[in-house]
């Protein structure tokens, strides 16, 4: 098991974007954190109001959007125009290639993880799609965000669960043999067995029997893949 503060990614205010980069990504670079298996980037960021990634290019990837705050807007080449919010995913696969933008068109800030995952063979056709999840659905309980088996589906043999732990509420997540996992701690704080977890730290864990114990509401996300 591995712990990484949040103070100590990589961490740029560019004013109208407040970004820490758990994985090395535009100006931040570490060798040391390059990637999770398939798991290339995860981005916590946080959007002013009216502001927004213009259009730009993607290719050969697996770009999963988790809106933690706010409504977030995608634009994209292929025709696609939709907002998501709070506790909604937007998932788009890069594929030969596609260009689209992100915006905050409101007043408030909005705040997501942008997950990037290499995809299981390259030059896909590229597409798009959302799942507006109802909030309830990850109160004590995992919620089964994006897999085979869940109804955002992705080209790679990778979940992603989230939770909402009410205060002093546990959990358990098995992580079987020959997988791996990267917990990121959403909103408040948790232990993770002996570990404590505050607001945006992440673990790597590899096979193995975890329990979660909430401090406050905790809210968790889990991306758990093949080693």
């Amino acid at each position: 098991m591995k712990y990484f503060k949040h103070q100590e990614m990589g961490h740029f205010n560019h004013g109208w974007l407040d970004t820490y980069h758990h994985f090395s990504f535009g100006e931040y670079y570490n060798e040391e954190r390059m990637h999770l298996g398939p798991l290339r980037v995860v981005n916590d960021d946080i959007i002013n109001g009216h502001q927004g990634f213009p259009k730009h290019p993607h290719n050969d990837m697996e770009i999963i959007s988790y809106v933690i705050k706010g409504g977030l807007t995608h634009g994209d080449s292929m025709g696609h125009e939709e907002t998501v919010h709070r506790g909604e995913v937007q998932y788009m696969s890069a594929g030969t290639g596609v260009y689209h933008s992100e915006y905050n068109h409101g007043d408030d800030d909005v705040r997501l993880l942008q997950i990037w995952i290499r995809p299981d063979q390259k030059n896909y056709k590229p597409s798009y799609g959302d799942f507006r999840f109802n909030w309830d659905d990850r109160i004590n309980k995992w919620l089964h965000l994006v897999g085979t088996d869940a109804p955002v589906k992705i080209h790679q043999n990778a979940n992603i669960y989230v939770t909402l732990l009410e205060d002093n509420e546990m959990l358990t997540f098995d992580i079987r043999k020959g997988r791996q996992a990267y917990i990121i701690q959403v909103e408040n704080a948790s232990y993770v067995n002996e570990t404590f977890l505050k607001e945006r730290d992440a673990l790597e864990v590899h096979e193995s029997k975890l329990k979660f114990k909430a401090i406050g509401k905790s809210h968790i996300l889990i991306i758990e893949m093949e080693r």
